[in-house]
């Protein structure tokens, strides 16, 4: 991966994480600007998706997008809605990190 694949992906994580966290603000409150921001958000981010894609192939920015979502999501859950994994959650979000770093190394010779 490359410094502007990092960055891209950088920036529509920051996208889909707002997303997420408007979602779950509605949830709480049935404001529907708050649905309708959140659309916007997730829209927004897909189209940024397509960049990745074209950068990473389809494969890799799916996958390194749902895994950091994953593990980010879960931060903002903790951090700002009080909300608590089971300890088999836990292993599942730590399993998701460790395949995100497996997707990080450099890759090797393709045969």
């Amino acid at each position: 991966m490359n410094l502007p694949f990092l960055l891209w992906l950088a920036g529509s994580m920051a996208v889909f994480l707002s997303a997420a966290t408007a979602s779950r603000a509605y949830v709480s409150s049935n404001n529907l600007a708050l649905l309708l921001f959140s659309l916007f958000l997730y829209c927004v981010g897909n189209l940024m998706m397509v960049r990745l894609m074209r950068e990473g192939g389809l494969g890799l920015a799916i996958s390194a997008s749902a895994i950091a979502q994953l593990l980010l999501v879960n931060v903002i859950a903790f951090a700002v809605f009080d909300e608590r994994l089971s300890n088999t959650q836990l292993a599942g979000v730590g399993l998701g990190v460790v395949a995100m770093g497996l997707m990080l190394l450099p890759l090797g010779e393709r045969s």
